[in-house]
């Protein structure tokens, strides 16, 4: 951690690096923004909320007198997201000039002054925030009304597709047993912590289990790695989308043709061209992907296109049970609608569809089920319509509270 806020700028003793001043002077920074890491711990250890904070630690100590600040509370908790909006406070108090970018419209009525609204890589208007309305903001975004930010879909809950049993896989996942019926988006809500994106890794494959069962459309299958999991049909489209989601520096082609090499390949191992072709052409025209070309590297995408192409790789192959780890975060509010629509087509279809998301609102507009976590556990199943974020939040800190 103090190895990342002192880059380009090390400290030095006699000659040599000192990682001694460095931690020392780490741990100030780190203690004077609240942020609660240890300056000596890898970076690649944090968690992605933790990861972040240090980037704007890093971005603090340099003492700024302009900061821009990209999506900044796109994984953090709601503690975090208020100490931030503390320190920019304090920072526009000293004179420093902030500019300030985020999906999230609803933070900037607590730190904006003025809005300039960008839409395809130009700038649509500028105003002062006083003199307009988020739903006004929102049509400027996405060069239209959107009449429904949470478009739910209703749909007759069918057979049980998909079923886990007691799975436990460290101290993030305990006890943990879930159903997921045709028809229906299970949602899961909890804080920053709770286990939520461990447990969908564990079901994944992607980290050892201790014990547990999993079931899909009634029969128990075996799931020791992620490739066990997607013959299965079912698959992740994971929390950060660009570490463990896409290979960035290959083409949007090949990352839909990867994952799905045992369909568009011989017995001997040759792709069959025309078969690859067919599949990647079918997934861009299913799921609308914005791009200059097939041939273009998935890094070159907007967030919410490279999340199509997560999506649309794992449909190629009629995978039965799809599960969302914030799927939408740092992307624009169109593209969130998107994303919801296809979570909605696949419900139409049968597919299941587990979504987690730190984002209450969404959790709320567009689940049928919502599982709450809390340290580990499930503390709370709950149907939509008698979900409110108070309950839900009431539940999501029952290891605090200790709730009958």
């Amino acid at each position: 951690v103090a190895q990342n806020i002192f880059l380009g700028r090390e400290l030095i003793a006699k000659g040599i690096l000192s990682d001694k001043d460095m931690n020392a002077e780490a741990r100030k920074i780190l203690e004077k923004f609240e942020i609660e890491i240890n300056p000596e711990t890898l970076v690649g250890d944090l968690s992605v909320s933790k990861q972040q904070l240090v980037e704007i630690a890093r971005a603090l100590s340099i003492d700024a007198k302009i900061l821009i600040m990209d999506e900044p509370t796109s994984a953090l908790t709601s503690k975090e997201i208020n100490n931030l909006f503390a320190i920019i406070k304090r920072l526009k108090a000293q004179g420093c000039g902030i500019v300030y970018i985020s999906h999230r419209l609803e933070e900037l009525q607590h730190i904006v002054d003025r809005v300039m609204i960008l839409r395809d890589g130009k700038q649509i208007t500028s105003m002062d925030f006083a003199a307009t309305t988020l739903s006004e903001i929102i049509s400027y975004m996405v060069g239209r009304e959107i009449t429904e930010k949470y478009p739910r879909v209703k749909e007759k809950v069918g057979k049980k597709i998909f079923e886990v049993k007691n799975l436990n896989a460290g101290r993030m996942v305990r006890d943990i047993n879930l159903s997921l019926y045709e028809g229906e988006i299970l949602g899961i809500a909890g804080l920053m912590g709770a286990g939520r994106t461990e447990t969908t890794r564990a079901i994944f494959g992607a980290d050892p289990k201790e014990s547990g069962q999993i079931f899909i459309e009634g029969e128990e299958v075996k799931i020791q790695r992620p490739l066990d999991a997607i013959k299965a049909g079912l698959v992740l489209v994971p929390e950060d989308r660009a570490k463990n989601g896409l290979c960035t520096a290959l083409s949007v082609r090949e990352n839909i043709a990867l994952p799905n090499l045992d369909i568009i390949a011989s017995q001997w191992g040759v792709v069959n061209p025309k078969k690859e072709n067919e599949i990647v052409e079918e997934s861009v025209q299913n799921f609308d992907i914005k791009m200059a070309g097939v041939e273009a590297r998935a890094d070159s995408l907007s967030g919410g296109n490279q999340q199509k192409v997560i999506v649309s790789k794992w449909l190629a192959r009629n995978s039965k049970v799809v599960m969302f780890d914030e799927p939408t975060r740092g992307i624009d509010v169109a593209s969130k609608v998107e994303i919801y629509e296809i979570m909605n087509d696949l419900k139409r279809q049968g597919i299941g569809v587990l979504f987690v998301s730190s984002e209450l609102p969404e959790i709320l507009g567009i689940s049928d089920r919502i599982l709450v976590m809390a340290d580990g556990k499930i503390t709370k199943e709950l149907d939509v319509k008698d979900a409110t974020q108070d309950v839900i939040l009431t539940y999501a800190t029952k290891f605090e509270k200790k709730i009958d």
